[in-house]
């Protein structure tokens, strides 16, 4: 183990094939704190042991990588983010909130006062996390000349009346009643850091389990582990996350001995080593949504009748079965099947061509083009892109498949473009609303902005009663299957490979909730 930050880029060979230690992003992430259920990977069980270093390759998001916990979006981001810093909660497997830095949280009769008790936890500095680390940390997301990832979910808290009432203990004052506060404290990107922290690029400091070494964007990221660490000391001595944006030069250097831990393979490489041995496949089911992506604010797609033509247009099975090599199931339209407050009462959408070109007809948009953006940088893509130009085609529609790259793609379909590939991990349902589709939203890719929408999620936020809650949050999903801008057709399987040495990673964590890329509860055996 070194703390040199200039040793030369490991595996060169490997780079010249698109093997970049980068960061990249993840989108994507609860009560009780416990590690990860533990994979049998390397054949084997046996008690944890100390030390050694994992490497990790994940899929990346380009050179303009950082360190900024409130600045994660992909998965390399959060990956990072949650080996450095904590949050007040996080999302256990079943999408609720669990404590983490918050040790307890109680609300006031009324739903709008919530008072947060803090664990004794301390920065890897030996500070401790204190009740004005958590209102700097918020206040810094909130910050209006910024556009970090929490902003949206933390609206409800008036920061300006919220209140240290010790060193940690803490009144966060909402602007309204919000029944499910804790999952605002859960949100992805809420991140706690010391007060007053900006740079995080040279010398971040976290509460979370593994401290910085070194960081090269474009290059490597090197933690080692916290021994402070409130929950225990991970087992490994340090970890080093590297991308990887081609799937096969990450498959090739977990077979090759180079990494330890590859995140996100494809269904038909799984398919390929799943019993052969020389490596342990994680299956995380229906862990993704894939989706196409229509711009809502802008022609076509501004006409609700050529969303819903395309709606009628996809055969969800062609897709799931020719993307995913049916490694997951089809999708509704509708985000978070399965999770608390889907919809899952709705009729499940078939293909249609004959009513989707009736809708055409009716817009005065029967020789439809467009442009699908997609790009490689997720399983899946490029294949969905194509399945699905092919079965526009049968209605009439001229889809014109723009590959991009997969260092900007994410940031570049966010705002431009018609209509896109695109992809979610899990979240509970209302943080997918209050991220995506609020008029807001930092991370509305739909470009969905109904202020009647916006209204609705208040008052879900704001109801108290359970039943009364889920029937507003219904409303909301049956507008959006009606005539959103997500034609979600599927949710895949998250695929990892482990060596064969590798423990302790989590088999029933779906991707961005807690126990997802925990590596302090993995060990080397």
């Amino acid at each position: 183990m070194h703390d040199d930050t200039t040793r030369p880029l490991p595996f060169p060979a490997l780079r010249r094939r698109g093997f970049l230690a980068a960061t990249g992003a993840g989108t994507l992430a609860l009560a009780g704190c416990g590690g990860g259920s533990g994979s049998d990977d390397g054949g084997g069980g046996g008690s944890p042991r100390k030390g050694g270093r994992l490497r990790a390759a994940f899929a990346g998001g380009g050179a303009s990588e950082t360190l900024d916990p409130h600045l994660a979006n992909l998965f390399a981001d959060v990956a990072r983010a949650k080996a450095l810093f904590d949050k007040l909660a996080d999302y256990g497997a079943d999408l609720s909130a669990r404590p983490r830095l918050a040790e307890k949280w109680e609300p006031d009769k009324a739903l709008d006062r919530w008072r947060i008790t803090l664990r004794e936890a301390t920065f890897h500095d030996g500070r401790p996390v204190t009740a004005r680390d958590v209102l700097y940390s918020y206040r810094r997301i909130a910050d209006p000349k910024r556009a970090f990832r929490a902003k949206a979910s933390l609206e409800p808290i008036d920061l300006d009346a919220s209140r240290a009432t010790g060193a940690r203990t803490l009144e966060f004052v909402l602007k309204r009643p919000t029944a499910e506060f804790p999952n605002v404290l859960a949100a992805f990107g809420a991140y706690i850091v010391p007060e007053g922290a900006t740079g995080f690029d040279t010398a971040p400091v976290g509460s979370g389990p593994f401290r910085f070494v070194s960081f090269t964007p474009g290059r490597s990221a090197v933690f080692r582990r916290y021994d402070g660490y409130w929950e225990g000391a991970p087992h490994l001595d340090e970890v080093e996350f590297l991308v990887a944006n081609e799937e096969s030069a990450r498959i090739n250097a977990l077979l090759g001995g180079q990494i330890e831990y590859a995140h996100e393979l494809n269904p038909t490489t799984a398919r390929a080593h799943e019993n052969e041995g020389r490596i342990g496949i994680v299956r995380l089911r229906g862990s993704a949504m894939q989706a196409f992506c229509m711009k809502t604010d802008r022609p076509p797609f501004d006409d609700p009748r050529v969303r819903r033509a395309f709606f009628l247009i996809a055969d969800r099975r062609e897709l799931v079965e020719g993307a995913l090599s049916g490694a997951g199931e089809v999708g509704n339209d509708l985000f978070g099947k399965g999770y608390e407050y889907y919809a899952g009462g709705l009729p499940q959408r078939e293909q249609d061509l004959g009513r989707a070109r009736a809708l055409l007809r009716q817009a005065g948009a029967e020789d439809l083009k467009v442009t699908l953006d997609t790009s490689p940088v997720a399983a899946g893509f490029t294949e969905a892109a194509g399945i699905f130009r092919d079965q526009a085609k049968k209605a009439g529609v001229t889809v014109e498949v723009r590959t991009g790259s997969k260092d900007s793609y994410w940031s570049d379909i966010l705002d431009n473009g018609t209509l896109c590939c695109y992809r979610s991990g899990a979240m509970p349902i209302e943080a997918h609303l209050s991220q995506r589709l609020l008029t807001d939203s930092s991370t509305n890719a739909t470009q969905w902005r109904h202020k009647d929408f916006d209204a609705l999620y208040q008052q879900a936020q704001s109801t108290r009663d359970r039943t009364g809650r889920a029937a507003v949050y219904e409303r909301m999903q049956r507008r959006l299957h009606a005539e959103g801008g997500f034609l979600i057709w599927g949710f895949a399987d998250w695929i990892i490979g482990t060596a064969r040495t590798v423990r302790g990673v989590g088999t029933e964590a779906p991707a961005n909730t807690l126990d997802w890329a925990r590596f302090d509860k993995v060990w080397l055996a």
